[in-house]
Formats: C-alpha cells, structure tokens, sequence
C-alpha cells in the first residue's frame, strides 16, 4: 500500500451517515404498520396487541412532539397531527376491546408514510 492509499484510508468515513429525520421517522412508522399487518393477517391477537401498544406510544409521543411550542410545523398540520394521534388512541381503544378493525390505524400510517416520502 503506497503513502496515498494509506492517506485516503485514514481520512475516509469510519461509519456510515446518520439517517434524516424524516427516514428515521419513515422507517419506525414503516415497521409499526408492517407488524400491525402482519397480525391482522395471521390472526394473532396477541402479537395485535403488542403491535397496537407500540403504534399508541408512537402517535402519542408524536402528539407530544407536535404540540411543543418549539414545533416548527404549521399550526394547521400541527393540529390535524393531534387529531390523528387523539383518534390512534380512541380507535386502538376500540380494537383492543375487540369493537372494530385495526385496519384504519393500518390507513393511517400509511398515509403518513407517503406524506413523509
């Protein structure tokens, strides 16, 4: 190895670059969907649950993020995301007790996900 490989080698990026925001926000909603999908379609109650505790602790730490004074979103978003994370609440509620679907939370994130792409 000649004095500028060996340069080049000790100048280069040891790791690999951090994810945006959005990607990393883009890839834990992604994952949520994908497990609440999956349990519906295998008809697994208990993995449902587990799916639907850890997609109302997502909506509800979004909720909180957006509902800081340091949010630099636009009100308007701001107050529709609220509202997404109030009805993720009310709904999971719903599914958990067995009274409806989890498929609308399903819609939801999806449609956050391509919001976010």
């Amino acid at each position: 190895m000649n004095t500028t490989q060996l340069a080049q080698r000790g100048y280069a990026p040891t790791a690999a670059p951090l994810k945006s925001a959005r990607k990393a926000e883009y890839d834990v909603i992604a994952r949520i969907t994908s497990r609440l999908t999956a349990a519906m379609r295998e008809k697994n109650f208990g993995k449902l649950i587990d799916a639907l505790h850890e997609n109302r602790t997502l909506w509800r730490k979004l909720g909180m993020d957006v509902a800081s004074s340091g949010n630099l979103l636009p009100d308007e978003l701001r107050a529709r995301l609220i509202y997404l994370a109030e009805f993720t609440d009310h709904h999971t509620r719903k599914v958990i007790r067995r009274e409806d679907s989890a498929m609308p939370l399903v819609e939801v994130n999806t449609a956050i996900l391509r919001g976010l792409k």
